[in-house]
Parts: C-alpha cells; structure tokens; sequence
C-alpha cells in the first residue's frame, strides 16, 4: 500500500510569498497617502483657522478706527496730534487707533469724554467716571508689525502669529472727499479723508511643507470718514 503525501513546493511558496508582499506593500502605500493627507488636511485647517482669527480680530478693529464719539476731531479739547491720522501703513507697521477696545478694556491708552452736543475732551488713560448726560469713549493705538516670519502686536511686539510669509495692507480710495465708493487701491495713504476701506493680504506658511502657501485676502469698509 502506497501513502501519497501532498503539499506546497518550492515554487507555490515563493509565489504565495511575492503576492503576500504585493498586498502588504499595496496597504502601506495606502496607509501612508490616507496619513500624508490627514496630515495636509490638518495643517491646511490649521492654517485657515490662524487666518480667520488674525483676520477677524483686525476686521473690528478696522471697522471702528477714527471713532472718536459723537463730535469730530476739531471739537476735541486736549485732542492727541496722532488723533489726526488714525490709520497708517509705513515700513511694514499698520498703525491704528481704533475705539474697539477687545480684552483691554481697563486699560484705555485714551478716553474721550462728550455730551454729543457741543463738549468733548481727551483724556490719557481711563476715565472712572463722567458727568450726567456725558459718554466715555475708550481708545487704543493699535500696531501690527510683520517681522521676520511673524505677526506682532502692541508696542512690545507681541507674536501674534507665526509662519507669516507675507503681510500687505492697502488702501481703497475714492475719487474725492465727497464720494461714497472706491475708486482705487493704494499702497500708501496721502489724504485720509478720501479713504473708503482697507484691504489686508496675509499669506500663512506651513512649517512642515505639506501644503502650498495659503493667501487670504479681506477687505473691510470704514464706518467712520477719517479727517
């Protein structure tokens, strides 16, 4: 009586181990491009979310410069001289001086105190308290300095924001003083009292290099004509 005996050889166990390897490396390849765009996705929200903050923040900012109350600059006693150009752009540093006062609220570099009717006055710092029928209006000098890859704030250039590649502000203008559209974008204000908006590019990089350069771009009208 014969045993027969059955089993893999030399052959089948080579093929069985090229396909075997075949799938392995077809599932690493997948894992590896599914975790390289995870890790794209992720950067690029991150990005995103950098912007819409730094944005955001300096479109209030923007939207209440040059909001002195309820008199115009003119009727101002004891007005600061910078009080005269509230927004400008030199050398890399947007200045502003703008009534949204955010989380600083207590410390007011001034407070404009008005009846809305024929009296204000400036006052450095805070004010604690005002005459009856009197309004209080707290004001920042604000600064945005792009330094070295960063976006810094304040006059202690505090780092905002990091992996800035590129940070550009210009100003939308009209025609002339009296119209209320833009007629045209400048990189340097001559006369304020033409100024309509102002537009802010702002271009983020990632550290890492998994994504392309993200620039964005907002343009943000003012609700107060600058003198």
């Amino acid at each position: 009586m014969s045993n027969s005996r059955s089993g893999f050889g030399l052959v089948e166990l080579l093929v069985a181990l090229a396909l075997g390897m075949l799938v392995v490396l077809g599932m690493t390849q997948i894992f590896s491009s599914s975790r390289e765009a995870y890790l794209s996705q992720r950067s690029s929200a991150m990005l995103q979310e950098d912007a819409r903050y730094v944005l955001s923040k300096l479109a209030r900012e923007i939207r209440m410069a040059g909001m002195f109350g309820c008199l115009s600059i003119d009727h101002i006693v004891d007005a600061p001289p910078v009080f005269k150009t509230p927004v400008s752009w030199r050398r890399g540093v947007l200045r502003m001086i703008s009534s949204d006062v955010g989380l600083e609220a207590s410390k007011p570099d001034w407070t404009v105190v008005s009846d809305c009717t024929t009296f204000a006055r400036a006052f450095s710092g805070a004010r604690s308290s005002v005459a009856p029928g009197e309004t209080a209006y707290l004001l920042r000098e604000l600064y945005y300095r792009f330094e070295h890859g960063q976006l810094k704030v304040g006059p202690n250039k505090t780092v905002l924001l990091d992996n800035v590649a590129a940070f550009d502000v210009s100003f939308g203008v009209a025609g002339s003083a009296g119209e209320p559209s833009v007629l045209r974008y400048e990189t340097r204000l001559v006369n304020g009292s033409s100024l309509r908006s102002i537009r802010i590019g702002l271009t983020l990089r990632d550290r890492a290099g998994r994504v392309k350069d993200q620039v964005y771009q907002l343009e943000v009208a003012l609700r107060n004509r600058l003198a």
